[in-house]
């Protein structure tokens, strides 16, 4: 388990993590989310000793990470795929993590090939590419075959095979009982992979809960429903749920489920040709939940006048 209490971290006049207080569990792939510039990259820092917290603490297992004696045996993580040597090999790059936490180096082959490296092992870190770099900082946050795992954006430069390859290696680690937590921008695999979500914005928790929980919060479960009798089934349904006319025969329902609704069509005698919970999305959660905290918009670019200069 990684336990954040309070944590806080300033730089200078900047207040970069805010009192934050949550636990990720084992078992479970947790998603930490938030904005660029939210502070996930300066919490995960802080949970493996790279940086010090101007107040509180996190720990894993109820331990600083200064305090365990062989770190990569007990934590791995990936915070930077740019974070190695450029003029060593990737095998000489995990053989030195490998010596250093007392790890036979025999691991270092079975971590090369669990993340389908062999091909390249031997060549210069200069040389690969950014998904490669990725491939080698997992393969190192491997090494000591950890019961908790941190991976701040493990898909990025990854190709859609590598992307596959991921999702289900945490999914796999996971599901062995181990503690993982994922910081990633890309909600949809978020959504594919946890099984709960710690959000924060500006430094501050903005939600710690189950993901189902997170996606049924926005108004409650949706239902779509389509007849030719929709006039009928909307006055019937308004005197129990809310009920929008999303298109002519088609209603959208907030706070009734589908058997329900099928239920009450039957009985009124109202054919429905359709009847479907409407899937929730993560990045709608997210958006909504982050609107106030985003600290970096951008904006459409302005068309072109005819005749201006290009």
């Amino acid at each position: 388990m990684i336990s954040m209490r309070g944590l806080t971290k300033d730089y200078g006049d900047v207040r970069a993590v805010d009192d934050l207080t949550f636990d990720v569990e084992a078992g479970k792939v947790t998603g930490f989310l938030g904005p660029n510039g939210a502070g996930k990259s300066t919490t995960m820092r802080m949970v493996m000793g790279l940086d010090r917290p101007s107040a509180g603490s996190a720990t894993v297992n109820g331990k600083r990470y200064v305090e365990i004696a062989a770190p990569l045996c007990e934590v791995g993580a990936l915070l930077d795929a740019g974070a190695m040597h450029p003029g060593r090999s990737g095998r000489s790059h995990l053989r030195i993590g490998a010596r250093s936490n007392g790890i036979p180096v025999s691991r270092v082959d079975e971590v090369i090939d669990q993340v389908g490296l062999g091909a390249a092992a031997r060549r210069r870190v200069k040389a690969y590419s950014l998904g490669m770099r990725q491939r080698l900082g997992i393969a190192a946050a491997l090494l000591g075959d950890p019961q908790v795992l941190l991976f701040d954006e493990p898909v990025n430069g990854l190709d859609l095979d590598g992307v596959r390859w991921i999702r289900a290696l945490l999914r796999g680690f996971a599901d062995e009982g181990r503690t993982v937590l994922v910081s990633s921008h890309l909600m949809s695999e978020i959504q594919l992979i946890a099984d709960r979500v710690v959000i924060i914005g500006r430094g501050r928790l903005i939600a710690d809960a189950d993901i189902d929980e997170v996606l049924s919060g926005l108004g409650g479960r949706r239902v779509r429903v389509r007849t030719p009798q929709d006039d009928e089934l909307h006055r019937a349904l308004a005197e129990r749920a809310s009920v929008v006319r999303t298109t002519p025969g088609e209603l959208e329902v907030t706070g009734m489920g589908a058997p329900e609704i099928g239920d009450l069509a039957r009985a009124l005698g109202l054919a429905i040709h359709h009847l479907a919970d409407v899937e929730q999305s993560l990045e709608h959660a997210y958006l909504s939940l982050t609107e106030d905290s985003v600290d970096y918009h951008g904006r459409p670019a302005e068309p072109m006048l005819d005749g201006a200069a290009r």
